[in-house]
């Protein structure tokens, strides 16, 4: 069953990340119907013994299969096509959070309130509590609103790093001298682990990200008690 469990992806925590999983359904099935017609061919081809010597050409089929393919694609280009422009509209963000990238660590500033910035580790092996997950819990988590549009300012401060959450659907590259942005919107509370998805050195498997989605009430508190 672990096996199994590993070949899907994360539980959705997002109304985008929903989509993107639809999205790979989708794109399944047709590539299973072709892999299906594919074998099926080829097995006739193998084990019929029908030829036809006087055979030169076949307008028709080559027309098939010039057409279907064209048909195939558009079912896939277009639900693509729109997932990439939702994933880039930014949509009356209620906060702005900015994540910077180090070697090798994070660093969080809350751009809408005043001095509320922190750096983020991972907890050594040798510092975990009973409830910490290892290589993916940190000392300083992000701590988020649900049911919230968050609008999340991405860069780094010496070489390329990429700040991902799969389970919202965020994967974007953080760039020295380059400021990326991105949005989302977490739809349940809960803890949503990632980590860094750009080979940035030595310790690149050793900065993880930890999102802690609570209630508005919840992080007003905490806001509160930060500043």
């Amino acid at each position: 069953m672990a096996t199994w469990a590993n070949l899907n992806l994360q539980d959705s925590a997002s109304p985008l990340m929903e989509q993107l999983t639809f999205f790979h359904d989708h794109s399944m099935l047709i590539l299973i119907m072709i892999t299906v017609m594919v074998m099926y061919m080829m097995y006739m081809l193998f084990f019929n013994k029908y030829t036809n010597r006087f055979l030169l050409h076949g307008q028709t089929i080559e027309l098939i299969w010039t057409i279907l393919p064209t048909f195939i694609l558009i079912f896939i280009a277009f639900p693509s096509l729109r997932l990439l422009y939702l994933l880039d509209e930014i949509n009356e963000p209620f906060i702005t959070l900015k994540a910077i990238g180090h070697q090798w660590y994070w660093s969080y500033e809350y751009s809408d309130f005043l001095n509320i910035e922190f750096d983020s580790y991972m907890i050594p092996s040798n510092e975990l509590e009973m409830n910490s997950f290892r290589l993916l819990d940190v000392d300083n988590r992000i701590v988020l609103p649900m049911n919230h549009q968050i609008r999340i300012l991405i860069t780094a401060a010496d070489v390329i790093h990429s700040w991902t959450i799969p389970a919202l659907g965020v994967k974007v590259d953080a760039t020295p001298g380059r400021l990326n942005q991105t949005n989302f919107f977490i739809n349940r509370s809960g803890l949503f682990f990632g980590q860094c998805s750009e080979i940035c050195g030595a310790n690149h498997s050793f900065m993880p990200i930890v999102i802690e989605s609570v209630p508005t009430n919840y992080f007003i508190k905490w806001i509160s008690n930060m500043n």
